[in-house]
């Protein structure tokens, strides 16, 4: 079998991508035309002269195949082998061979192989159209899969699916949504003893007409089931590089402040809807992407390295806060490929709040926060807070954060008021839930010779409350010490193994300064000794966020908190049915439905730990969905 010359195939491949970018029809020398048309006239015969040895090649195997003397799958695999050798075998030949056929069949007189100015002209070889046919079908099939992959990533990243007509802030909002059904109910131990609903007595200024249908005490003996649903639709807009704004409504009883929860069971009443977020946000953000601090204004999401021992997943703060960070290995291939998990209940994680979601840095928040805005007074009711900590990736993924903050609360204890006053009225919470020590602002002193009360605030003189009080407030002051370590281990990735400690302890309650003010207003079978300390242990398995079907995770936590170790009003309000001076265990499980649908299980059983027996074991199933 004759061997097939490579030599005009060699050079006009070897030029091949040179000449496809310049044009076709660039003059050439007058002195080269004859020796290019017989080249050409050559290339001609040398292809129809391989299309005859590769026709006949193939049709003698299709013989040998037909009379039985070759398999078909092992021709073909044959032919396969010999076409792969034969195409490896040529690009070897064609590289040895370039220079010296380049020689061989250039003219004497012609210019250099390389585009070379002559002039004014420029001497191009000539590319055969079965051969530029073929180094396209080459670089057709090599940049296919590469060119998708970068159209539809380019596509994504600019939108190509949004017209053009639509204006720019279209593209600068983001809605969110999430909703949730729960089904609840408490069980209640029949040895439990009464407890004075506070929050019922202080309304109306503290009118005991008003209890006549035993409103003045909690419910600590009845089983109670109850349905209840949580609506929220938010707003985020991106006003400009490093300025951000958001709204959000939701269903609210508005005087909670640590629930949207509508209970139903209202005879077809419609639901309130309350503003539940509404800030302005500002992020410092560098040359290279990184956000350096951030500012906060208005009512917005909770900003601190927390857990629901403190603050309660529902919660939202009003006023001014900032985040400033010190970040350090960011080029790190762990830092820049980690994904944080989501925060409070919409990644299936309700309790254990992030804060900021830096890994690799040092970070320190700040917050001035109003709580209560007291009319002609300047005692207005304030928290201030700040908070240091550090985050960071210690090994692989494993991520360990710690945190040490301090809470101070202004104005929010009680003060008592003198005979027939109303200077210190104000003291009286607007909001508690249970097991914060209360003293009476108010006490009835009897009637006077008309019969008529000698302190108005308190209008019925046959009240059996402790004291004949009418108005209650906090007996302690809340300044608070707070250190939170989460340490978030990967290594079963996608399981995750987290380990949550935290501890809170008052530092404001002062026993002796309780009894000076108060007095003989005091229960005197009542202790008032200080119960200030707060912890919980909290683990964790499962995936990180519950976001697609089949996803899980797990928790169990204990959890013990003593009546005055924190604010009861802004704790979690499942456990203990709310409030402080309770401890005992949670247990929990989250499962994913479908996409962005998942349900959530819990139980809890707790007890009093110093007060009057209240035994409290709560089951809650959520059905959640967001979007």
């Amino acid at each position: 079998m004759n061997r097939v010359p490579v030599n005009t195939i060699t050079i006009v491949k070897k030029s091949a991508f040179l000449v496809l970018a310049s044009s076709l029809f660039t003059p050439v020398m007058a002195d080269e035309k004859d020796e290019l048309l017989k080249l050409k006239s050559k290339m001609a015969a040398e292809k129809e002269e391989l299309l005859k040895l590769k026709n006949t090649t193939v049709n003698l195997m299709d013989l040998l195949v037909q009379e039985g003397v070759l398999d078909k799958k092992k021709t073909e695999s044959l032919i396969k082998a010999a076409e792969d050798k034969a195409a490896i075998e040529a690009k070897q030949q064609i590289a040895q061979e370039t220079t010296e056929e380049l020689e061989e069949t250039r003219p004497a007189n012609a210019a250099p192989a390389l585009p070379a100015k002559q002039n004014g002209s420029v001497y191009v070889g000539y590319v055969p159209e079965f051969v530029k046919e073929e180094i396209r079908q080459q670089v057709r099939a090599d940049l296919k899969d590469e060119v998708v992959k970068e159209v539809k990533a380019d596509a994504k990243e600019e939108l190509w699916g949004i017209p053009a007509a639509l204006p720019d802030w279209v593209s600068r909002m983001h809605f969110t949504f999430d909703s949730r059904f729960r089904f609840a109910n408490d069980f209640f131990d029949s040895e439990n003893a009464p407890y004075l609903d506070y929050l019922s007595i202080n309304k109306d200024g503290g009118n005991l007409a008003a209890f006549n249908r035993n409103e003045e005490f909690l419910n600590t003996t009845k089983d109670d089931l109850r349905l209840s649903q949580r609506f929220r639709a938010g707003l985020n807009l991106d006003i400009t590089e490093g300025v951000k704004a958001g709204v959000r409504v939701g269903t609210s009883n508005i005087r909670n402040p640590v629930s949207n929860e509508q209970t139903l069971g209202n005879t077809g009443e419609s639901f309130e809807f309350a503003v539940d977020r509404a800030y302005i946000q500002y992020d410092f953000i560098d040359e290279q992407g990184k956000d350096w601090f951030s500012l906060y204004a208005g009512r917005f999401a909770n900003p601190w390295l927390s857990t629901d021992v403190l603050y309660d997943p529902d919660l939202s703060f009003q006023g001014f806060a900032g985040t400033f960070r010190y970040r350090f290995n960011q080029n790190s291939v762990n830092v820049r490929s980690y994904r944080a998990a989501m925060t409070n209940d919409l990644g299936g994680r309700a309790g254990v709040n992030f804060g900021p979601q830096t890994p690799d840095s040092v970070f320190a928040t700040l917050g001035i926060f109003p709580i209560e805005e007291i009319n002609l007074s300047v005692k207005d009711k304030w928290l201030l807070g700040g908070q240091l900590g550090a985050d960071w990736l210690v090994y692989g993924q494993n991520r360990l954060k710690v945190g040490a903050a301090y809470y101070h609360y202004r104005n929010t204890r009680a003060r008592a008021n003198t005979r027939n006053s109303f200077e210190y009225d104000w003291t009286a919470p607007e909001f508690i839930q249970k097991g914060n020590t209360m003293v009476p602002i108010n006490i009835n002193e009897g009637n006077d010779l008309a019969g008529n009360p000698l302190n108005s605030r308190c209008t019925d003189a046959t009240t059996k409350l402790p004291g004949d009080a009418c108005l209650w407030g906090l007996a302690s002051d809340f300044n608070i010490f707070n250190a939170t370590m989460i340490y978030d281990y990967s290594g079963f990735e996608p399981v995750h193994v987290m380990l949550t400690l935290d501890y809170a302890k008052n530092l404001g309650y002062d026993e002796s300064r309780i009894r000076k003010e108060f007095g003989d207003r005091l229960d005197p079978d009542k202790s008032f000794a200080g119960k200030t300390n707060a912890f919980q242990v909290r683990l964790d398995v499962g995936d990180q966020d519950v976001v697609k079907f089949n996803d899980w995770n797990l928790f169990w936590a204990y959890r013990y908190i003593q009546r005055d170790a924190v604010l009861d009003a802004f704790t979690e309000s499942l456990f203990h049915a709310g409030g402080t001076d309770a401890k005992g265990w949670w247990l929990g499980a989250n499962y994913g439905l479908a996409k962005n649908t998942w349900v959530n299980l819990r139980w809890s059983s707790s007890d009093a730990i110093d007060g009057p027996p209240l035994s409290i074991d709560t089951g809650a199933v959520d059905l959640n969905v967001r979007f």
